[in-house]
């Protein structure tokens, strides 16, 4: 043989590279499904895992709005059928109710209508007014001022003792639930019909609500700054003009301007009890028939009312 023939494989020698290159091939293949099955039984797994870790869903997804709508409905069935059983019990018919609308819109538009006479009246009005006005200022104040030193003793922030925190939180619930109207019938017997009576009825419930909000808005304080200040060695005294009334001043005068809107309104109702102020002319204007002054007088509080908001809703801001 030549050295040409020699370098060339025979057919013999060709078969056996060709099955081991298709053998390398089929072992590829079967390497190639196999990670491909371990792929998919590793994202079945991770699946089965969230599917675990999810709450499991209820039989049936609506059945929380059925109960919703169900609660809904049976609520206003029932608000519907106190009503009828009110109505039936009061006499109340709902329908000549509704027809005397017009007619009473009809009746104010022609009767509480300032007239000449009624403008004549506008400074005695306004001075009465002002009084009405200072009288609910200074109740405000002054009870704001009781209510915050007895709210001290109520909080849980300054450490009161536990007996006289109770004592404090009873004595501003029995002020509070007593009406300002049901004070003034019983200090009548005492004072008789003047200004003092109508002071102490709007004090007391005024002091009442006062220092349950007081305490309230003390117990928002964050006890870590009074404990920090007590660790330091601070007598009860530094802890509350360093920490009680400036975290809690903000919340304090929002609520003592709130009350003067509610004691001016109230301070109304309780001058027609005690003849004083606004409320006595209300009451003498409206019993003479004279409703034209007592409509200028429903105008002049209402004014007043919403100079005083729009006043408190300018300090808020800046405040808060």
């Amino acid at each position: 043989m030549s050295g040409g023939q020699m370098d060339k494989p025979t057919e013999k020698e060709k078969m056996p590279e060709g099955a081991a290159a298709a053998g390398k091939a089929q072992a590829g293949k079967a390497q190639a499904g196999k990670a491909q099955a371990g792929a998919a039984q590793a994202g079945k797994a991770q699946a089965d895992k969230a599917q675990a870790g999810k709450a499991p869903r209820p039989g049936n997804q609506t059945s929380v709005f059925t109960k919703r709508k169900w609660t809904f409905l049976f609520t206003f069935l029932g608000a519907f059928a106190l009503f009828a059983v009110s109505s039936i019990v009061a006499d109340y018919n709902v329908a000549d109710g509704f027809a005397s609308i017009p007619k009473a819109v009809v009746w104010m538009a022609a009767n509480f209508v300032p007239d000449e006479r009624a403008w004549s009246r506008l400074p005695n009005i306004l001075t009465k007014l002002f009084e009405t006005a200072l009288l609910a200022i200074a109740v405000t104040v002054i009870a704001a001022l009781c209510a915050f030193f007895l709210s001290l003793f109520g909080t849980k922030t300054t450490k009161a003792n536990p007996w006289v925190a109770r004592a404090v939180r009873i004595v501003a619930a029995f002020f509070r639930n007593v009406p300002n109207v049901v004070w003034a019938i019983l200090l009548l017997f005492s004072f008789g019909q003047n200004i003092l009576t109508g002071f102490f009825a709007l004090f007391f419930y005024t002091f009442g609500m006062l220092t349950r909000m007081f305490i309230e808005t003390i117990d928002e304080v964050s006890s870590s700054c009074v404990e920090a200040l007590h660790a330091t060695g601070a007598t009860s005294l530094q802890t509350i003009f360093q920490v009680i009334i400036p975290s809690s001043m903000p919340e304090i005068i929002s609520w003592i301007l709130y009350t003067i809107e509610l004691n001016i309104r109230d301070s109304t109702l309780i001058g027609m009890l005690t003849a004083t102020g606004i409320g006595y002319l209300f009451d003498l204007y409206y019993k003479r028939m004279d409703y034209g002054s007592a409509s200028l007088v429903v105008i002049s509080i209402v004014i007043l009312v919403i100079a005083i908001e729009l006043i408190s809703n300018k300090i808020r801001k800046v405040i808060m």
